[in-house]
């Protein structure tokens, strides 16, 4: 898979998943009422994250929004926090995302540069799915255990009357969620590989500096030197005070022993 096909299949991805969680925290079914041995059906009753709503059988639904934050519970408006923190971490990095495509060029930017948003786009879509799904999660545990605390506690006596009580289950947005962050998560994830392919290719040899033991040599090369045959006087080269030995008869050189300078 190229760097590029990774990257936008990441892209769409990822913008499924963001979408998702924004229609997720807008629904009003993360609750329905639940009715098994109800023996009222003509009204039907189910709560979101903002407002309740009652549905009657002729087809009328009332909507009332919940005007108290401070009489929430506190596990109910961490749900809210993690939704609405991973809603702007998805938005975030969709905006960073764009620009770090690879078939997308403004200006003159680098390779590195885009390599890098691409990995902080990622992150941001890790984050947002984790927060998503951590959400609808939570959320799901207060229905399984408030679920079965009224079922234990379904029929009290009251006044030699029965009481039933409303149990609540799981929503069709519990289910949107659960995939909206998946998807974030995914997608996040192919960012991250789309990233390494962006990096640019470094030198992995680099030059590498011999020295002697002792003292630093260094050689130098010329071009070769042909001799014409018309050179200077030995004697000059080798310096002033410099006398050449005398011959013999035979041709040899005759050195002074020790005995002739006493």
């Amino acid at each position: 898979m190229s760097t590029t096909l990774c990257q936008v299949m990441g892209f769409l991805v990822a913008s499924l998943g963001v979408g998702g969680s924004i229609v997720a925290t807008a629904m009003d079914t993360w609750s329905t009422q639940d009715l098994y041995d109800n023996l009222v059906t003509a009204v039907f009753q189910y709560q979101g994250l903002w407002r309740s709503c009652v549905r009657q059988s002729s087809g009328f639904t009332e909507c009332r929004p919940y005007f108290t934050i401070l009489g929430l519970p506190a596990m109910f408006q961490a749900v809210r926090a993690l939704m609405i923190v991973g809603i702007v971490l998805g938005i975030l990095g969709l905006l960073v995302c764009v620009f770090a495509l690879k078939c997308i060029r403004i200006g003159s930017m680098e390779d590195s540069a885009k390599a890098n948003m691409t990995l902080t786009s990622g992150i941001m879509f890790i984050v947002a799915g984790l927060c998503a799904i951590t959400g609808v999660s939570v959320f799901a545990n207060m229905l399984v255990t408030n679920f079965w605390m009224s079922t234990t506690n379904m029929y009290q006596g009251m006044q030699g009357m029965q009481n039933v009580q409303n149990r609540y289950t799981f929503g069709s947005a519990l289910f949107v969620g659960w995939v909206a962050g998946g998807l974030a998560l995914v997608g996040g994830i192919m960012m991250c590989l789309a990233c390494k392919g962006l990096i640019p290719e470094e030198s992995r040899y680099k030059a590498v500096s011999y020295n002697t033991s002792g003292r630093n040599i260094s050689y130098r090369t010329g071009p070769y030197k042909v001799g014409s045959g018309y050179e200077a006087d030995p004697k000059a080269r080798k310096g002033a005070g410099y006398e050449e030995a005398p011959r013999s008869e035979d041709g040899r050189r005759s050195y002074p022993s020790k005995y002739d300078y006493v």
